[in-house]
């Protein structure tokens, strides 16, 4: 066994729903990245029921590099094609191996993966790249946006304490696998039970009673590289959120 599979493998979950202009681009880079550090890895790309060429690229793609491809046939939403990513990451993985997720649209950086991975490997058990650490920064954010997200984040952190953990929507973080596969046997088919972005915050809630080990990174969100259309209904997504924090805090 080599010194790299001793360390595990990353697999890196992208969920993705119509997102070809961004995703080469990605997929590159996670590479550049992986090959640079020397790491083993493997991609997992979820096509959410895309309407363009984001499954075809993703495809074309795994000819070069190690990637698997889940397809939706109909969009379900971020919640659905995050579970599906990580419960095949989970049937893939090795107990020492870490999942990663992350945005398919080029706004997070793959540089951050290893510094994560080698966290990970340090023993804790869940890092998330923040941006709310200092040397993070944010670009082309819209400031109503940036605003409702830290307010969000206060609350959270008011409601829902978690040591080390400033950013509760980031989908951008690193799991130990062992991690995710104790949150599954616990929880079983309610693990991944929201359908909308509140699902990041959902998976975080229920980590939070495990006695685990949280970390943070600062990160620099690039939004400004997206060269696809949002997908996030703002107000639906604060309807659903404010709902799931009253069934968290006062519910079952």
């Amino acid at each position: 066994m080599t010194e790299t599979q001793e360390r595990g493998c990353y697999w890196v979950v992208l969920p993705a729903y119509n997102e070809e202009l961004s995703l080469p681009r990605l997929l590159e880079s996670i590479s550049e990245v992986m090959v640079e550090a020397g790491a083993l890895y493997r991609v997992i790309v979820v096509d959410d029921g895309s309407s363009d060429s984001t499954a075809a690229i993703a495809e074309e793609h795994a000819q070069r590099i190690p990637l698997f491809l889940e397809r939706h046939s109909v969009n379900m939403g971020l919640g659905a094609t995050i579970r599906d990513g990580i419960l095949r990451a989970i049937e893939l993985s090795d107990l020492d191996d870490m999942i990663i997720t992350m945005d398919a649209d080029n706004s997070h950086n793959p540089e951050l993966i290893p510094c994560m991975g080698q966290l990970l490997r340090e023993r804790n058990d869940v890092v998330i790249a923040s941006r709310y650490q200092r040397g993070s920064s944010i670009r082309g954010v819209p400031f109503f946006r940036r605003m409702l997200s830290h307010v969000a984040s206060w609350l959270f952190r008011l409601l829902f304490p978690i040591r080390n953990v400033r950013d509760y929507t980031s989908g951008y973080r690193a799991y130990r696998v062992a991690v995710l596969k104790q949150a599954v046997r616990h929880y079983g088919q309610e693990m991944f039970d929201q359908s909308g972005f509140q699902c990041m915050v959902d998976i975080l809630l229920k980590l939070r009673p495990l006695d685990l080990i949280f970390k943070e990174v600062p990160m620099i969100l690039r939004y400004d590289m997206k060269r696809s259309t949002s997908k996030m209904k703002i107000a639906e997504t604060l309807q659903s959120t404010f709902f799931l924090m009253l069934k968290r805090r006062f519910g079952n």
